[in-house]
Order: structure tokens, then sequence, then C-alpha cells
């Protein structure tokens, strides 16, 4: 709502507009959900690329799949506290495995659940190799480099585009600091904008122009690995 107030006062200075565009804050929401999502999933891929050190060595240590599973929740519990997400998803996979479920159901049923590409192919390779007698311990010493080397250049993008995006900041508001600026200095000045059909469209251009632009800067800075 404080997003379409200011949208309408600034381009539009119409209360009619504001209602019009009240109907978009039902979208609040659904953004915000999807920004905690992204975060979650986020904070998952870190504490998996651990999980998967700390399995590949219980796995080199002789222990089974299953109890690699166990000892690791463990291990796990101690770094991120009982609440923590990888924590509660390997107490999961150790109940279902307990009530004789596979371990390649359990991998797959994580892999859907969590969404992220990692574990998918974690969970599709370690079938693979589960079904052929392939060398499981090495297989996930090498998933696990590979998640930290990708992880590693994830956070060596955002380093360096951390200038980029605090300049994005700015510049989103800088449109709105000009129009209030030059209001504030000398009234009146935009009045043609606001009380001319002429106007009016130019200003709906602004607009469209400021939008499109804020939608490419992030779409520019969101740099997948």
């Amino acid at each position: 709502m404080v997003a379409c107030g200011l949208l309408s006062f600034t381009f539009y200075r119409s209360m009619k507009v504001f209602l019009w565009m009240l109907p978009l804050t039902l979208a609040g929401p659904v953004l915000e959900r999807k920004r905690l999502l992204e975060k979650r999933k986020k904070k998952l891929a870190e504490q998996f690329k651990e999980s998967m050190m700390i399995l590949a060595s219980s796995l080199s240590a002789g222990f089974s799949i299953e109890n690699a599973l166990a000892i690791s929740r463990e291990e796990l519990e101690m770094l991120y506290g009982s609440d923590g997400m990888i924590v509660e998803e390997f107490a999961f996979m150790v109940h279902q495995i307990k009530t004789n479920r596979s371990i390649e159901q359990v991998l797959e049923d994580f892999s859907r659940r969590s969404g992220l590409d990692d574990i998918k192919n974690f969970a599709e390779v370690f079938s693979v190799a589960k079904r052929s007698s392939g060398d499981v311990g090495g297989i996930m010493r090498h998933t696990a480099e590979i998640i930290r080397d990708k992880m590693q250049v994830h956070e060596e993008i955002l380093t360096m585009t951390a200038s980029r995006q605090f300049e994005q900041r700015i510049m989103n508001v800088i449109p709105f600091f000009i129009v209030f600026y030059v209001e504030s200095a000398s009234p009146g000045f935009f009045q043609q904008m606001y009380g001319t059909g002429m106007g009016r469209i130019l200003m709906s251009g602004c607009l469209i122009v400021y939008l499109i632009s804020y939608i490419l800067a992030k779409k520019i800075l969101e740099i997948e690995v």
C-alpha cells in the first residue's frame, strides 16, 4: 500500500489512481513468500553442503548409508541446533528408513521437497551408484566438493556485485527524490504534468520506463551459478 501510494502520488497526484492500484497490494504477500522461500533455500543449500562433508566422512569410516545418516544428524545438531533445517530433514529421513522405506525413496522425497537442483542431482547420482554398487563414499565426497566450489563462486559473485546492488537501491529512489525536491523548491512546477491529459500520458510513460528499469536491474544482478 505504501508503494502504491508513493507511485500514485509521484506520477499522478490522484486518489482515484491510488484506489485503482489497491488491488496490486494483493501481490505483496506473494512476493514476500517468494523472498522468504529463496532465503530458506539458500540457507538449506549452505547446510546441505556441510552435511555432505560429514556424511562422506562417515561413509569413509565404513558405516552404511543408513547408519551414516543417523551419525551425521548428531554432528549436524551440534553445528546448527536441533531446529536446524538440515537437522530436521536428516531426522525425518532416519525415521523414514526405520519404517522400511528405501534410502533411494527417502532421498528422492527430500530432493522433491527441497526444490534445490543440487539435492535433486545428488539423489539421482546416488540412486544410480547404489544400484550399480559404485563407490558411494567417493561419490559423496565428489558431490560435496562440487557443491562447495559452486557456493564459493556464488559468494564471490555476491561480493563483486555488492556495490552494484547498493547503487541499484539508491537509483530506485532517485526519481522520487528529484520530483519531491523540485516540487518543494518550485511549487507548481509539475502542475502541467498532473493537470492535463498530455501530462498524464507523459507521466504514465515515465512510470512504465521506471518499472522496466527496476525489473531489468534486478534481473541483471541475479546471476545464477
